[in-house]
């Protein structure tokens, strides 16, 4: 049986939505490749996790078997990443971020089936609401195509993730999760580097700016909230947490405009489609206050 849900609880995931909203835009103002991007950030944020862990005293002991998964996470958690800095390249924020609000839709039929439960028509029901106010996006950014496809890609991902962790969650804590599929991110990448033929040339000359907003991503964005809000899930489930997600792109929107000015800028049907995801994301966190689900 989960944990009911706190009013602290929410308070924090929302805080912490609020960060993320500042990854997407740290991430176009970065100038490395998504691929190196993604490496960069998780080495950055082990050692912040790292020290925190032994701060708090946590032990770092798992199983055989659940490293076995914890693998698996850090493998999806990686190619999540990847494919929101390459949705990002390719596109922009904006159309980066709303296009992610499909990952609602996606967990509606992923968590049933990891938590052994029936399929909730309101979940279904409000993922449906947020896929189609992703018509309005489609209607602006036909020229963002590839962004969108890898963003969708970038969704999937996320929702997998959040359900499988939902469940590992109950028995790890969050940040020795994190440190853990975080290492195997880093190891993966690494490995795939090794095998074409090591680290691309000047790999590690990067710029000033480039390296204040590595910090900014890694320990921030990464090593804070993205640890905090694995262990949010002992308390708040996946679902919600997927669907609260859908404020990142209203925060990220609001920021890209202000640093990136006219390149951010939609019509208004693709401010419309976000106003829409508002109003879902108010629903589904009413519902689940109300049935402490």
């Amino acid at each position: 049986m989960r944990p009911k849900n706190s009013f602290q609880a929410y308070l924090t995931l929302h805080f912490i939505i609020f960060i993320w909203g500042f990854t997407a835009v740290l991430g176009a103002l970065i100038s490395l490749k998504a691929i190196d991007l993604v490496w960069f950030r998780l080495s950055l944020a082990l050692p912040f996790l790292l020290v925190w862990i032994y701060y708090k005293k946590y032990s770092l002991r798992i199983s055989y078997k659940d490293l076995g998964y914890f693998i698996l996470g850090g493998l999806i958690i990686t190619l999540h990443w990847i494919s929101f800095f390459k949705a990002i390249k390719l596109s922009n924020v904006s159309v980066t971020l709303i296009t992610l609000s499909t990952g609602a839709f996606f967990t509606s039929f992923i968590e049933p089936f990891f938590f052994k439960r029936k399929i909730v028509f309101l979940e279904v029901f409000l993922g449906v609401l947020i896929v189609g106010s992703l018509y309005l996006t489609f209607r602006v950014s036909h020229l963002h195509l590839s962004g969108v496809l890898w963003a969708l890609l970038a969704a999937f991902l996320s929702a997998l993730f959040s359900v499988i962790n939902g469940v590992f969650v109950r028995k790890h804590n969050g940040y020795v999760l994190s440190f853990y599929q975080l290492s195997f991110g880093v190891i993966a990448i690494s490995l795939y580097y090794l095998f074409r033929e090591g680290f691309p040339p000047g790999f590690f000359i990067l710029s000033k700016m480039d390296w204040v907003y590595l910090l900014l991503l890694s320990v921030i964005c990464t090593g804070y909230a993205f640890a905090t809000s694995i262990e949010l899930m002992k308390k708040i489930s996946p679902y919600t947490v997927m669907l609260s997600v859908n404020l990142e792109p209203v925060y990220g929107i609001l920021l890209a405009l202000l640093v990136f000015g006219e390149k951010e800028k939609m019509n208004a049907n693709f401010y419309l489609g976000s106003g829409l995801i508002l109003i879902i994301i108010a629903i589904n966190s009413w519902y689940k206050i109300k049935h402490q689900s």
